[in-house]
């Protein structure tokens, strides 16, 4: 079977590898659509970051590695012990390896366990024809929710897990900074919460006016005082909670001092650099830098129940690209700002 095997900085193979089958507690799945995420491009572009050399202490697994983890698909087998799942179940996967043992896992919050590992840098991902996965890792897709959109809710989940920390619900005011793929997602998670006082903070035209197409209301950063503006729309108030997912620093800057007293700045950005930190924002209003990382199953399953229920809308901003394509169809095209979110055929 064909397969994106990262072996390093700049080095990313199409390649002809084993297809995989299942063993004992896995599920074997036919990918329809792989996500390309930020982390796949920092790899590529700037890595090994999360992919090693060594073998991981879960999956056993080192470079070279298939990359991939938001992917959906169909099951074609499963191993031993797997009961519940069935061969034709369209699933999405959750590709989250975790001990189990660790205080993080017992508590369930084993999106932080202690020797967390992920499918496609860990152990062999989704950009390939087939891949096998733990049972843990697989939600079933319910009818109506295409494969194509499926491919969606690992990036949607990673948006709600962050919607939640910001402790927000009906009635509350939200700023958002960054409007790619995760801006968007958070985006329609706090629709899903029952907002409906929500701001995109975003400097790209390009940008705006992809998640203005799903109805989404926007600031122009450039154009505007943002802080001065949500000051006087909230008789300086500040929003219940803003969500940084641009990762610059005036995204950051802007943030804190739009945030309400008692109030989080979710971080869900990967910073490419250090940032520097405003102490001063946050003691004078005992506001809070709130990080968070991934899902549990508990997103994934509100995300999924969304998608079942007409939420989300993928129109406009989500394109296919092929496997052979991946490099300078998908990795190129992302870094330079030209598309928005792109999925890959392994089929094509």
């Amino acid at each position: 079977m064909r397969a994106a095997v990262y072996y390093g900085n700049h080095r990313l193979e199409i390649e002809d590898v084993p297809e995989p089958s299942p063993g004992d507690g896995q599920v074997k799945v036919r990918v329809s659509r792989n996500g390309i995420c930020g982390t796949d491009l920092h790899e590529y572009y700037d890595g090994p970051i999360f992919a090693s050399p060594d073998p991981h202490p879960l999956t056993g697994q080192a470079m070279p590695v298939v990359l991939g983890h938001e992917f959906s698909g169909v099951v074609t087998a499963v191993g031993s012990g797997v009961t519940d799942v069935s061969e034709g179940d369209h699933v999405v996967i959750e590709p989250v390896y975790r001990c189990g043992e660790c205080r993080p896992c017992k508590s369930g919050h084993y999106n932080l366990c202690n020797v967390v590992g992920f499918h496609g840098l860990m152990a062999d991902g989704g950009m390939a024809e087939y891949t096998v996965v733990p049972r843990n890792q697989v939600h079933k897709l319910p009818h109506g929710v295409t494969l194509e959109l499926g491919a969606l809710v690992e990036p949607m989940s990673v948006a709600y897990h962050a919607a939640r920390l910001g402790e927000v619900g009906e009635g509350s005011s939200a700023l958002i900074f960054g409007a790619g793929p995760i801006g968007i997602g958070l985006w329609f998670a706090l629709l899903g919460m029952g907002l409906t006082e929500i701001d995109v903070v975003e400097p790209s035209e390009t940008r705006r006016k992809s998640i203005e197409a799903l109805g989404a209301r926007t600031l122009d950063p450039n154009a505007q005082d943002v802080p001065a503006l949500i000051a006087d729309r909230t008789n300086g108030n500040g929003v219940d909670a803003a969500f940084d997912a641009a990762g610059v620093t005036p995204a950051v800057e802007s943030a804190l001092q739009c945030v309400g007293e008692h109030r989080p700045l979710i971080s869900v950005a990967i910073y490419d650099k250090p940032l520097p930190t405003p102490l001063i924002n946050l003691v004078l209003r005992e506001r809070r830098i709130q990080g968070t990382i991934c899902y549990t199953s508990e997103d994934y399953r509100a995300v999924i129940d969304l998608m079942a229920r007409g939420h989300y809308n993928a129109t406009g901003w989500v394109d296919t690209v092929p496997l052979s394509g991946v490099i300078e169809q998908g990795f190129e095209e992302l870094r330079a700002g030209r598309k928005m979110k792109l999925l890959v055929d392994p089929a094509a």
